[in-house]
């Protein structure tokens, strides 16, 4: 298996590289996933799980750092 990393960019939404697949709850698989892939974390996206940019429309802060 790749590796796969996960970053949490500034005010913005996770991007993940290596390759994994999201599924919904049933373990279907969403289509038109690429690598790398980014997934909402304002809650906002029109496309959830995936980001859609909207995170810049309303403001969203997020600058989480490792502890």
């Amino acid at each position: 298996m790749a590796d796969v990393t996960i970053r949490a960019l500034k005010n913005g939404p996770l991007e993940v590289i290596g390759g994994p697949k999201v599924t919904d709850q049933k373990r279907n698989e969403y289509t038109g996933q690429g690598d790398p892939i980014y997934l909402c974390r304002c809650g906002q996206s029109a496309n959830k799980p995936f980001c859609d940019g909207t995170h810049t429309k309303v403001g969203f802060k997020a600058e989480e750092t490792a502890g």
